[in-house]
C-alpha cells in the first residue's frame, strides 16, 4: 500500500504534508479544463475562457464538496458537527461528496458565463465530459487513501483493506483475515463508468459535433453521472442513509441528476418546451477553422 503522504514540509515545529489525494484532485482538474479548453477550441471560441474559469470553479467545486458532504452527514444522523461545527473547517481531515461540488460549479459556472458573455450551455458542454475525466483520475486518491470500498467479494479483482481502514463488522480480523478479503474497489468502478462514457461523449462530438446542439452534451453528461453513481450507491455502505431509510443521501441526489439531465436533454433536443429555458442551439457547432497568425506590429525606432 502507498503511504497516503507523499512528502511532508518541515517548517521550525509546523509541518506540512503533500498528499497524493490531494495532487490527484488537481491533476484531474487539470485533465479536465484541457478538455473543455480541446472543446472550446473545436468550437471556434477562446480556450483561455476555460482556464480562466478553472481557478473559480476548482474552489466552488471543493468548497460545494465539504458543504454537502457535511449536510449529507447531519441528514444520516451525525452529530460530528453539530457538536463541534469548527470542524466543518478542517477539510485536510477528509470528508468530500463530489455531488455538492457539482452543483456549486454549476451555479458559479453560470455566473461566469454571464459575467464573460458566453453561452453557458457551451460552458457546461466543455465541462461535463471534462468534469467526468476529472473525476476519474481523483478517484485513483481513494485507493491510495483505502476508502470507498464496498462489502467484501470473492471476485478477482476484489482489492485488500488494512484493519484501520475497515468499516465494522469488517474490522474484526479473526473472522476477516487480511490475507483472504477482498472488498468491492467502487471507487474503481465509478473510474471506469466515467472513462467509458468519456470516451463515448467524445466520440460524438468528433462525429456529430456540427449537428449538435448545445446543451445535449452537458444533459448526457449528468445521466451519465447520476445513473452511475446510483448503481454504485449499491455498493456503498459507509455512505450516510436518507433519514433513516435503506437509501443513501447521494443516491438520492444521484437520481435527481440523471432525472434532471433528462429534462435538459427533451429541452435542448426541441421534444418539450418550457418558458424558462431555451432549446438547444446550433450556431456553436462548427467545425474548426485555422486562422491566420497575426501579423506582428513592430515598433517604430526613434
Amino acid at each position: 500500500m502507498l503511504d497516503p503522504i507523499l512528502y511532508t514540509f518541515d517548517f521550525g515545529s509546523f509541518q506540512i504534508p503533500i498528499r497524493w489525494y490531494g495532487l490527484l484532485v488537481v491533476a484531474g482538474a487539470l485533465a479536465g479544463a484541457w478538455y473543455a479548453a480541446w472543446y472550446f477550441k473545436r468550437k471556434g471560441e477562446d480556450p483561455n475562457l476555460v482556464w480562466d474559469a478553472l481557478i473559480w470553479l476548482l474552489i466552488s467545486g471543493i468548497v460545494g464538496a465539504r458543504i454537502w458532504y457535511v449536510v449529507s452527514d447531519i441528514i444520516g444522523g451525525g452529530q460530528r458537527y453539530l457538536t463541534d461545527p469548527l470542524s466543518i473547517v478542517y477539510i485536510n481531515q477528509g470528508g468530500l461528496n463530489i455531488l455538492g461540488g457539482v452543483m456549486l460549479a454549476a451555479l458559479v459556472g453560470w455566473y461566469y458565463a454571464k459575467r464573460n458573455k458566453i453561452d453557458f450551455w457551451l460552458l457546461a458542454d466543455a465541462i461535463g465530459p471534462g468534469a467526468l475525466l476529472g473525476q476519474a483520475i481523483g478517484r485513483l486518491g481513494n485507493y491510495i487513501n483505502q476508502e470507498l470500498y464496498g462489502p467484501p467479494t470473492t471476485l478477482p479483482w476484489g482489492i485488500p483493506i488494512e484493519a484501520a481502514h475497515r468499516l465494522a463488522p469488517w474490522n474484526d480480523m479473526t473472522q476477516y483475515p487480511f490475507e483472504t478479503t477482498r472488498f468491492h474497489p467502487t471507487f474503481a468502478y465509478e473510474m471506469i463508468w466515467n472513462l467509458l462514457f468519456v470516451g463515448l461523449l467524445t466520440w460524438l462530438i468528433i462525429r456529430y459535433g456540427d449537428r449538435l446542439k448545445t446543451g445535449v452534451i452537458a444533459a448526457s453528461a449528468l445521466v451519465i453521472a447520476g445513473v452511475g453513481r446510483t448503481w454504485i450507491e449499491l455498493f456503498r455502505p459507509d455512505q450516510p442513509r436518507f433519514f433513516g431509510t435503506a437509501v443513501s443521501t447521494s443516491m438520492v441526489v444521484s437520481i435527481i441528476f440523471a432525472l434532471i439531465g433528462v429534462f435538459i436533454l427533451l429541452v435542448k433536443l426541441g421534444k418539450i418546451n418550457v418558458p424558462f429555458m431555451k432549446a438547444g442551439s446550433v450556431d456553436y457547432a462548427r467545425k474548426p477553422v485555422r486562422r491566420p497568425p497575426r501579423e506582428r506590429i513592430r515598433r517604430q525606432e526613434r
